[in-house]
C-alpha cells in the first residue's frame, strides 16, 4: 500500500483502488487516512465511488507495516476488490491532530525527561513524563512552547535505516511506544534547531502553524511519571 501521508501530511484526498473489502473494513492500494498508531488517533473521513458515498469511522493497521484498513459506518455496503475509489479526510479533524502531534514533539524538548506515555486529542493531548515531583511548572512550559511556536520553525522529514537507528538509541525518546520500524527504514520527524525523533506520525510544516497552547494541568501519575495535558488556544 501506498501510504501518501507517510510523505505528504496535507494530502486531503486521493484516487485509489480497493484491494480487499469485507466485515472488517476497505483495504487499498494508496490512502491519505493515517492509521491509529503512535498515539495518534486514526483518519475519519468518505469513501466516493461511483455515485455512492460512504463514512470512514476509523483507520486502523493491517497485518502488514504498510497496511491501513478503513473501517466503514455500520450497515454500509463495501464496495468489492477492483473497484476505483475516491478517499477523502475530514481535514480539520487531521489538521488539529498535525498541529497537536507537532505540539508534543515541542513539549518533548522542553521536558528533559523520557516519555512514558501518550495520547493525542483534537483539542488537548497529553504526554507522560519519567521525571521527579515539583519539576515542572505550568506557566514555565506554557512559555516555552509559544516560544518554540512563534519561533516558525521548519518540520522536515528524512529516513535512516534500521540499524542507523540501533547505533542511535538516544533518538528515541518513548519508553512506552516502539519507533515505526519493520519495513527497513525509520522516517525520522526534524523540528529545525529544537528535536529530532522518530515518528510516523503526521505534523503541520512549520511550527507556527499549531498556533497559541496553553499547559492546562499536570498531574502526579506515580514516584516519578508526570502527565502534562496541552491545548490548543485557538
Amino acid at each position: 500500500m501506498e501510504t501518501i501521508f507517510r510523505h505528504d501530511s496535507y494530502a486531503a484526498r486521493c484516487d485509489a483502488t480497493v484491494v480487499s473489502a469485507d466485515a472488517g473494513g476497505v483495504t487499498l492500494d494508496r490512502t491519505v487516512c493515517y492509521p491509529t498508531g503512535g498515539g495518534q488517533p486514526g483518519d475519519t473521513g468518505v469513501l466516493r465511488h461511483g455515485g455512492d458515498e460512504v463514512r470512514i469511522i476509523d483507520t486502523i493497521k493491517g497485518d502488514g507495516p504498510d497496511t491501513a484498513i478503513h473501517v466503514l459506518e455500520p450497515g454500509a455496503a463495501a464496495p468489492p476488490p477492483g473497484t476505483p475509489v475516491v478517499v477523502e479526510l475530514d481535514w480539520d479533524r487531521r489538521f488539529a491532530l498535525m498541529r497537536m502531534h507537532t505540539c508534543l514533539h515541542l513539549l518533548c524538548a522542553v521536558v528533559p525527561g523520557a516519555v512514558t506515555g501518550g495520547q493525542i486529542g483534537t483539542d488537548k493531548s497529553r504526554l507522560d513524563f519519567n521525571v521527579p515531583s515539583g519539576s515542572l511548572d505550568k506557566d514555565e512550559l506554557t512559555a516555552a512552547l509559544n516560544r518554540l511556536v512563534d519561533g516558525d520553525h521548519a518540520v522536515r522529514y528524512r529516513w535512516i535505516d534500521d540499524a542507523e537507528l540501533d547505533a542511535n538509541p538516544d533518538l528515541v525518546r518513548t519508553m512506552s511506544v516502539k519507533p515505526p520500524t519493520g519495513t527497513g527504514k525509520v522516517r525520522l520527524v526534524e523540528i529545525d534547531g529544537v528535536d529530532l525523533q522518530p515518528c510516523g506520525g503526521t505534523h503541520v510544516a512549520r511550527t507556527g502553524e499549531i498556533g497559541r497552547v496553553e499547559v492546562v494541568k499536570i498531574e502526579n501519575k506515580g514516584k516519578q511519571n508526570r502527565r502534562v495535558v496541552v491545548a490548543l488556544a485557538t
